[in-house]
């Protein structure tokens, strides 16, 4: 062995010698950074309150995971008892969205949309959650889901109270324009239906508001509106137009059922002005047609003239 070799061979072994701690110390710094970064990311599974899920379809459906964070909603012993029993989905969702469930469990819905589903919660009442949920196949068979769901009731809430907020007036509570639009264009436009419209308008306004002041006005405004909802249902509208005016649509209407409502009204503002400090006046003109596509337009002008006129005659009168 040359002196070249073995001179070499203890200058190498001294290297390594030295740079193997250094080695094993970078390699054990890397393995305890992904060890905290695994307990990180587990932590974040388990902690947050969105929950995920797999749920085994084929050959039998059960569930294969459930994330801890689901007992947040569900309650103490939620996942175990999904674990032993798996049609508790079927048996907690709400309902109206039983449907959504069979689909999606069968793969019959769009994966690539966020699917909105309502489920019991711990204390027995109905939660809605949004869900993004995956399909796994086999072979081209669909056997699991796969999902995480965040809970969207603040988000709900919110857009009941915009939606609230565009389509009700602000000063009476009751629809607004917008909405007494939305539905003329839906008879006028799409459904065909046999309908009545009223026209209802205050009397004297105006000088209730030069005499009394606008406060005293928007009180008789508020009064009237809420009068007239006493009148609402399923197939009756009521809503402020703006001002001093408020239209009814009647729909799957008769001609004798509008007058017969009309009557109803006159006799509901008569009681009330019999024990009111201040007596509020309405005329009132309606219009019946036994076809609405295409008919709206003609139906309230119609029923605005003969409001005018049922106002030019006396109040408090009806004309058809």
């Amino acid at each position: 062995m040359s002196i070249q070799f073995t001179t070499g061979l203890i200058t190498g072994m001294a290297i390594v010698s030295l740079i193997s701690p250094l080695l094993y110390r970078r390699w054990e710094n890397q393995r305890k950074k992904i060890i905290e970064n695994q307990k990180s990311f587990v932590d974040i599974i388990e902690n947050t309150r969105d929950f995920l899920y797999y749920f085994q379809v084929y050959p039998k459906r059960e569930f294969k995971y459930l994330s801890p964070s689901a007992e947040h909603f569900f309650g103490a012993g939620s996942i175990e008892r999904a674990f032993k029993n798996s049609d508790i989905p079927f048996i907690d969702i709400h309902p109206d969205d039983f449907h959504i469930l069979e689909k999606k469990v069968n793969g019959e819905l769009n994966f690539d949309e966020s699917i909105v589903q309502r489920w019991l919660d711990k204390n027995g009442e109905y939660r809605y959650f949004e869900e993004y949920a995956t399909p796994i196949y086999k072979n081209g068979k669909l056997v699991a889901i796969q999902g995480v769901l965040r809970n969207i009731d603040d988000k709900i809430q919110l857009e009941k109270e915009l939606q609230y907020q565009i389509s009700h007036d602000s000063l009476t509570g009751i629809y607004n324009r917008e909405y007494f639009e939305y539905k003329f264009e839906q008879f006028d436009q799409t459904s065909n239906i046999p309908i009545a419209i009223l026209i209802c308008d205050l009397d004297e306004l105006k000088y209730i508001n030069d005499h009394f002041g606008h406060k005293e006005g928007d009180f008789i405004i508020m009064e009237t509106a809420g009068l007239l909802n006493q009148f609402s249902s399923d197939l009756v509208t009521v809503a402020r137009l703006g001002g001093d005016e408020f239209a009814l649509i009647l729909e799957h209407s008769t001609e004798n059922t509008a007058k017969e409502l009309v009557d109803e009204i006159i006799k509901e503002f008569k009681k009330y002005n019999e024990t009111s400090k201040r007596e509020i006046k309405l005329s009132i003109g309606f219009s019946f047609e036994d076809h609405s596509l295409g008919n709206m337009t003609n139906l309230f002008s119609k029923a605005d003239k003969n409001m005018y006129h049922a106002k030019k005659r006396n109040k408090n009168r009806i004309i058809n």
